[in-house]
């Protein structure tokens, strides 16, 4: 495994996984509805640890968003329990498919922010390993605790004055309808940071899930969702083709919680479907 590279492809992975020295796999599937567990139950990769992106990864909803920074000593001891050692690579994957969650790209990113360099993502996550073939098991793994020493500042992190600085480049990874502010279903307001980009997340990956190129330009780039999830596939993209970016953690959850912070909503582009 090369620490610089963000994805792993399958094929690259069952050889791993069949080694010797396999990595310490983490199944991060998540959904708004919480059944990554469940998923995890009824089938995962041989060896892999289920990694609960709210309570193992990201710190409690409040002030600071829905998925704010996670404590670095609360993240380290999860970490441990999880069984991810220094110096080992780790691989985290999600669901996968053509409309990402952004859970493993969180995953990673949040790993790569705490200093751990060797760690990268599934491309096209579970639904791509099981296309393919390879085998899944519902054993129960009780990985061997590890001793990770996380590290905080491995990745840059914008704050909302960052992100609201128009000589930044700032993407929004949420579907059109929200970026309009035509829909809300999670936040209490609609609408997206002023002078925003849309850029969905699904167009990341192409019909079969992998990863794909984006065409982003700007010397300082940025990027947000709802809460901090979803952005983080922005983020993996543009890091696999050299293009470094910025997460707003917080996102447009923690945006809003300040009344003062602008809102901007806007019409369908023509020829879009509202």
């Amino acid at each position: 495994m090369t620490a610089n590279r963000a994805i792993l492809n399958v094929s690259v992975l069952a050889e791993l996984v069949r080694s010797a020295q396999p990595p310490t796999l983490l199944d991060v599937r998540w959904t708004l509805a919480k059944d990554g567990r469940a998923a995890y139950a009824a089938g995962h990769l041989p060896g892999a640890v289920f990694a609960d992106l709210d309570e193992d990864l990201c710190g409690q909803p409040g002030a600071g968003g829905r998925h704010p920074l996670p404590d670095p000593a609360a993240l380290e001891a999860a970490l441990r329990r999880l069984g991810v050692r220094a110096g080992h690579p780790v691989v985290v994957y999600d669901a996968g498919g053509s409309n990402p969650t952004g859970a493993a790209a969180r995953a990673w990113w949040t790993l790569r922010w705490a200093g751990v360099d060797n760690v990268q993502v599934l491309d096209g996550g579970y639904a791509a390993w099981v296309a393919a073939g390879q085998p899944v098991t519902t054993d129960t793994v009780e990985p061997v605790e590890g001793n990770i020493t996380v590290t905080p500042g491995g990745m840059p992190v914008w704050t909302a004055a960052e992100a609201a600085d128009p000589a930044n480049t700032l993407l929004d990874a949420r579907i059109p309808q929200r970026y309009r502010g035509e829909i809300e279903p999670v936040d209490a307001v609609a609408g997206h940071i002023p002078g925003a980009r849309n850029l969905p997340a699904a167009e990341t990956v192409d019909a079969g899930g992998l990863l794909r190129p984006l065409d982003v330009a700007g010397e300082r780039v940025g990027a947000y969702c709802g809460s901090g999830v979803t952005a983080a596939q922005l983020v993996l993209a543009l890091h696999e083709q050299g293009v470094p970016a910025a997460l707003y953690v917080g996102s447009w959850s923690h945006w809003i919680t300040d009344p003062a912070r602008p809102v901007a909503q806007s019409r369908p582009e023509k020829g879009e479907t509202p």
